[in-house]
C-alpha cells in the first residue's frame, strides 16, 4: 500500500515548513477567505479554502459569530497543520 503524503504538521516537525510559513498561511486565509492556492515551505502547496472547508471544527468556529479572532486563527492553524500539502 502506498504511503500517505505527510501532513503540514509532520513537515513542520521535520523543519521542511517553518513557523513563518505557517503564520503566513493563516494570515493569507484570514485576509482573504477565497484565497485558494498557497505555496508553503520549499516546494509544497495548499488549497487553503479546501483545507478549512474540509475541517469541521474550523468551519464551525468560523461560522460562530461569537468566536474571538484568536480562536478563529487557531482553528485555521490546526486545519492547516492536519492537511496534506501537495508537492510542487
Amino acid at each position: 500500500m502506498a504511503e500517505s503524503p505527510p501532513t503540514t504538521g509532520e513537515l513542520f516537525k521535520a523543519k521542511a515548513i517553518t513557523a513563518e510559513d505557517l503564520h503566513a498561511a493563516v494570515d493569507a486565509y484570514m485576509a482573504d477567505r477565497k484565497a485558494a492556492s498557497f505555496s508553503i515551505g520549499d516546494g509544497y502547496e495548499l488549497d487553503l479554502v479546501a483545507v478549512v472547508k474540509a475541517d469541521r471544527h474550523a468551519s464551525a468556529v468560523l461560522r460562530d459569530k461569537t468566536a474571538s479572532q484568536g480562536t478563529r486563527r487557531m482553528a485555521v492553524r490546526t486545519a492547516i497543520l492536519l492537511a496534506r500539502p501537495k508537492k510542487r
